[in-house]
């Protein structure tokens, strides 16, 4: 099992990432393997709405970080989002990330893999930047990992972040409501449990024509 983690801080080594070693180090104690995936700090193009990818079934056409994070989904099995909070929103940086990520994507990429997002802030706006994030997940049918508080962590730097040891055992317990989701799902895939099936037409409604 393998869960892909993606960093979408302009610093590397900052809040955010100590927030999701702390969950590696859970994950990779539940024999759980992990890569981490950072954005990097320059500038991520953001979705210009062209239908390529859906048109070509070939990814992005800027093949970019968005396409080469698209094919190690596919075999990934579980996903975490990390941004820290910038005026009260995510990372520009992983905003259009995820953006083009859950256009282009086939929904099977995504579709019933549990994932989480995780948000760092020095003091405020972690909840905003939290919902606009899970929504990502909501809309492709993942199975949303929870905690025992939501997602965030607080401090200005790595080293601050260490002194919030409720948002450090936040993680730790969101580390491991993720192991479990795994394991579960890998019994039931080796006893026959079967995905639930769509229905055969899809509806979409719109409510101005």
């Amino acid at each position: 099992m393998k869960v892909l983690i993606v960093n979408g801080s302009p610093h590397q080594k900052g809040t955010t990432n100590a927030a999701l070693e702390e969950i590696i180090n859970i994950l990779n104690q539940e024999n759980i393997e992990t890569e981490m995936i950072w954005l990097g700090n320059e500038p991520i193009a953001s979705c210009i709405g062209c239908g390529y990818c859906r048109k070509n079934q070939e990814g992005c056409f800027r093949n970019d970080i968005v396409n080469e994070f698209q094919k190690k989904a596919k075999k990934a099995d579980g996903f975490i989002f990390g941004s820290p909070v910038h005026y009260a929103a995510p990372s520009g940086s992983i905003t259009s990330f995820l953006d083009r990520v859950f256009y282009s994507a086939d929904k099977e990429t995504f579709r019933l893999k549990p994932a989480a997002v995780v948000v760092a802030a020095r003091r405020a706006g972690t909840t905003s930047a939290y919902e606009q994030l899970i929504k990502y997940l909501g809309i492709s049918e993942m199975l949303i990992v929870s905690s025992g508080y939501w997602n965030m962590v607080f401090g200005n730097s790595a080293d601050q972040s260490k002194e919030d040891l409720e948002g450090l055992q936040t993680m730790r317990t969101l580390a491991k409501n993720m192991a479990y989701c795994l394991k579960c799902l890998e019994i039931a895939k080796e006893n026959g449990v079967e995905l639930p099936k769509h229905e055969k037409e899809k509806h979409r409604t719109n409510f101005i024509r």
